[in-house]
């Protein structure tokens, strides 16, 4: 068993061992690319399944599965995501796609966003991007629109100003299990944190695990293009965003990754892994006053207004907190800083509370939550628990 530690990255290392992690990192990318430019030819060929959970397919987000549903069938069988990760509010929005593969859910969204919306993806999987490219015309068809509002980039997401994409200018970002494939994490959110507007959101499902992991499971290629290889530890995951600056990152669905498979059962040992569908924001600055005011009283009202579209009764941030439309509901300071601060501060009314108000706040504020205990907490609510993916045989 690998006990966590924060690890912050070490400046002061010699150039040989710089040049040896930057030469592991240039070799797990190749090796990713392989397996998903050569190896997969569609989700079929997974040694792991990569079905949505029926759980997170609720009354809410019905329409983003019809939005799937729309989505050329050649384009969808070489779908590899673990999650759903579509947030709501994307009409006329600019998303980024970290990882867009064949393009699924990029089609999706640019459904959803609208004829007024830009979407792009970008994928270093020349063979994913391609079958991207091919299906655009079929989808602006499709969805009514009269030019284009997608576009695929092949690039890298460890250097998305390298690929041509412009700081400050995306409204969201969203990636379905793809940064557990690249090997330098940090960069790739610091990368997406550059990107997002002031106020923008990253919404993304990966793959966790709360344990670090060996070197016998980080050197196989396989798990790597699996994802197992290179899940972050969860507070591994915590302290690269602090750092960055991001918000800190709401739960808004998990599930467990069960492992069946005997070989990879030796390799993983005890370590356990879940599929996290997280949602954070880069602040915005311009509202540092405000969200400082707030921060002092420790507790604060905010109303939801109801304005959005498919989301009009209520507004769900995470797997705890639903605001119903209309209901003056007490949260925490962190809580109404987050909101305020982000692309949905014109969706509530906000009101700083008095100090005989504190009392009313039911929502616990938790900086540091263990998707692992959440799974723990829904299996003793509930009694089992749905498994995003299952190992399909040995």
């Amino acid at each position: 068993m690998y006990v966590y530690t924060n690890c912050n990255s070490i400046n002061d290392e010699p150039d040989y061992i710089k040049k040896s992690k930057m030469a592991q990192k240039s070799s797990i990318l190749e090796s990713v690319k392989e397996y998903y430019g050569k190896v997969l030819e569609s989700s079929s060929d997974l040694k792991t399944g990569n079905e949505v959970c029926n759980k997170n397919l609720s009354a809410e987000n019905k329409y983003v599965c019809r939005a799937i549903s729309e989505v050329h069938q050649a384009v969808s069988a070489k779908y590899y995501g673990c999650g759903l990760c579509i947030p709501p509010a994307l009409q006329r929005a600019n998303i980024l796609d970290l990882g867009s593969g064949s393009g699924r859910d990029c089609f999706a969204v640019s459904k959803l966003a609208g004829p007024a919306g830009n979407v792009v993806g970008i994928d270093m999987t020349k063979e994913q991007v391609d079958v991207a490219n091919t299906y655009i015309e079929y989808h602006t068809e499709r969805f009514g629109f009269k030019q284009p509002n997608v576009r695929f980039v092949k690039g890298y997401c460890e250097d998305l100003i390298g690929a041509g994409l412009e700081k400050d200018s995306f409204d969201v970002i969203i990636s379905n299990c793809v940064i557990n494939l690249c090997p330098d994490k940090e960069t790739v959110l610091r990368e997406a944190f550059n990107v997002l507007k002031p106020g923008g959101e990253l919404y993304f499902s990966d793959m966790y695990t709360d344990t670090l992991q060996s070197d016998i499971v980080r050197e196989d290629k396989v798990l790597w293009g699996e994802g197992f290889a290179g899940s972050l530890h969860w507070k591994q995951f915590h302290d690269i965003t602090k750092k960055i600056g991001f918000s800190a990152p709401c739960i808004v669905a998990c599930s467990p990754i069960r492992v069946d498979r005997e070989d990879f059962k030796k390799k993983l040992g005890e370590a356990k892994y879940c599929s996290v569908t997280y949602r954070l924001f880069k602040p915005n600055v311009n509202q540092a006053n405000d969200v400082e005011i707030f921060a002092q009283s420790g507790v604060g009202f905010v109303t939801y207004r109801g304005q959005i579209l498919h989301h009009e009764d209520s507004f769900k941030l995470d797997h705890r907190l639903t605001l119903q439309k209309g209901a003056r509901t007490a949260v925490p300071a962190q809580v109404m800083s987050m909101l305020l601060s982000s692309r949905f501060s014109e969706e509530f009314d906000f009101e700083a509370a008095g100090t005989d108000d504190k009392a009313c706040c039911r929502y616990t504020w938790i900086d540091l939550e263990d998707p692992f205990d959440v799974l723990k907490r829904m299996a003793e609510k509930d009694g089992q628990l749905t498994f995003c993916q299952k190992i399909k045989g040995t």
